[in-house]
């Protein structure tokens, strides 16, 4: 049994602390003139703590309830309750009249990674109290300081190692494990669900995503991306008003704010950053791939894990005060880039891609850290030491070339007994229509090949396989439900339906009747029914002894044989290996 005092001594891993990072490079910047005066009423907890710490969800809630008090620009509202019960709160920032556009702003989806909250209570300090209201004046903003709380309130030193600061921090996942930044799609989270609807009641002309990075040591501080890079997005008017507008305003005012800003360098391999970065499509799993798929410029803030966290708390909020100055000044234009994207009708759906073999684009002077390696002793092989010397050097943009795509159907059938995903269609807003009267129609069914269920994963155990199409006529009974693909949320419908897709349900897990094997009868009985078959019906005799030949394993296996039988016979059991959604075919 090992002693408290062993536990809490002197030079224990307690007091130790948690590991050692690489040394900080030095910085200092306009944006310091931001931070209160210690004696500032309206200081926010990180900057009377020097922004060693960052407050608790109490604290925030207090200091909210007060601005709130104080202000009438100012509204704290409940807009959901997490997994334990707590309240999930949101602030607009408004001067009311006529309705305005809002610019939605999120902090602590990964609660580890919470730079978004503090510079936002600072933000809003300004907005409320020191002069800076005319923010408000073409847009609204709507702060969510913490989306997973649970997560925000099991603070540790040793959440987020590798992130500089703030001493505790919160998880990366919600009270249930899960990553709410991996369920957009699917929507199992009470978070999740609370979010999707506080986005479509407020169907954002801007949304932004407030992160901290992994990966290696640079000297850009602030970088910030979007779904898919442009080249990648599954929408073209909102990913290029993102690319040719938010990026240049907002590193602008990073620059001039002192600050080194950049898109966010995603690595292909941390160990060797000279091996490039990743530009690629994303799936409505993330936040900014969710964007892109519902028609709302999306963006993705990646701080600098390694520098402190005062610098990356004051260029996170010179980033959201340009972001808000942007939308405001290209509102109209915003607003007619998501009505385009909206009335496009993508014909098909990209589901797999693979790595381009020559880069399709080079930074030419990256701005890099320094490194070397050693042999390390705890893990015995050789690790990186970064030495918090800046260097340059030419960075590879490698993208992606496509390896699979579906063309979308007419519509997809829903049966009425999935209530799980009909649920889901009516949350992300998907419109379908249920059937009063039985229609018969040709469809296409779709049957897995060796599926494969995987490790479980945020509160699900996915399934890969490989699909045999097949197309049969087939009557939908009263109650089913038809999801058309023309709509505008018609490409987001083809990404949870389609069964390639890679964050479909069924990749999800949706389905596990499925898997569950079909109900067997009596030997006897197939075996005479095999036979029979075998000896009137040529079709069935050519295509078993192919199949015999074909599949040595099944040939060996009886039970095989004869279900195989049973199944050719007639319609076969309804349940397994057969996906319930079928396509109707144009």
């Amino acid at each position: 049994m090992i002693s408290l005092s062993v536990l809490t001594a002197p030079g224990s891993l307690a007091a130790q602390g948690p590991a050692p990072l690489p040394p900080a490079l030095s910085w200092s910047g306009k944006s310091e003139a931001l931070i209160a005066e210690a004696t500032d009423p309206w200081i926010t907890p990180a900057e009377a703590s020097g922004f060693k710490t960052t407050p608790r969800y109490a604290d925030v809630r207090a200091w909210l309830e007060r601005l709130d008090a104080a202000s009438p620009l100012i509204t704290l509202q409940s807009f959901g309750r997490t997994g334990e019960g707590r309240d999930m709160l949101f602030v607009r920032a408004t001067k009311g009249g006529a309705k305005k556009p809002v610019v939605l702003v999120q902090a602590g989806i990964h609660s580890g990674e919470i730079d978004g909250k503090d510079a936002g209570l600072m933000l809003l300090r300004d907005i409320a109290l020191r002069g800076k209201d005319d923010l408000l004046d073409h847009v609204d903003l709507v702060f969510v300081p913490i989306y997973n709380i649970d997560g925000h309130e099991q603070m540790s030193a040793y959440n987020f190692v590798h992130i500089r600061g703030p001493d505790q921090k919160g998880r990366d996942a919600n009270a249930r494990n899960i990553d709410l930044n991996r369920d957009y799609a699917k929507a199992d989270a009470p978070e999740t669900r609370a979010m999707i609807t506080l986005l479509r009641k407020l169907d954002p002309i801007l949304y932004v995503d407030c992160h901290v990075s992994e990966g290696f040591d640079m000297q850009y501080d602030v970088t910030y991306t979007y779904a898919g890079w442009g080249k990648y997005a599954r929408h073209r008017a909102t990913a290029d008003w993102l690319q040719g507008r938010f990026g240049p305003a907002v590193s602008t005012a990073l620059t001039k704010a002192g600050h080194i800003p950049s898109i966010y360098p995603s690595p292909i391999d941390t160990k060797e950053p000279s091996k490039g970065i990743r530009f690629s499509p994303e799936g409505p799993r993330y936040s900014t791939g969710y964007g892109d798929f519902i028609g709302v410029p999306t963006v993705l803030v990646e701080n600098h894990m390694l520098k402190p966290y005062r610098q990356r708390v004051l260029g996170t909020y010179v980033l959201l005060e340009a972001a808000m100055k942007i939308a405001a000044r290209d509102a109209n234009q915003i607003t007619a880039a998501k009505a385009k994207d909206r009335a496009s009708r993508p014909a098909e759906l990209l589901t797999r891609w693979k790595p381009a073999e020559q880069p399709i684009g080079w930074i030419e002077h990256f701005k890099g850290v320094a490194f070397d390696t050693y042999l390390s002793p705890a893990s015995g092989r050789m690790e990186q030491r970064w030495l918090g010397k800046p260097i340059t050097f030419r960075m590879p943009i490698i993208g992606q070339e496509p390896t699979e795509t579906v063309r979308l159907p007419q519509a997809w059938w829903v049966p009425a007994a999935q209530t799980e995903v009909i649920d889901r269609l009516r949350l992300h807003g998907i419109t379908f229509e249920t059937i009063a009267k039985p229609r018969t129609l040709t469809v296409d069914q779709v049957r897995l090949i060796n599926p494969k269920l995987s490790q479980p994963s945020e509160g699900r155990v996915s399934i890969t396989a490989t699909f045999w199409h097949q197309q049969r006529e087939q009557v939908m009974p009263v109650g089913n439900v038809r999801v058309t693909a023309d709509q505008p949320l018609g490409l987001l419908a083809a990404a949870l339906l389609e069964p390639e897709s890679q964050d479909s349900f069924l990749a999800w897990g949706f389905f596990p009747e499925m898997m569950a094997p079909a109900p067997n009868t009596d030997a006897f009985v197939l075996a005479a029914l095999g036979d029979r078959m075998l000896s009137t019906d040529p079709a069935i005799k050519d295509a078993f002894e192919a199949k015999l030949a074909a599949d040595p394993s099944f040939a060996a296996d009886p039970d095989a044989r004869l279900a195989w039988f049973y199944e050719q016979a007639g319609p076969g059991h309804p349940y397994p290996l057969r996906y319930p959604i079928t396509r109707e075919i144009k």
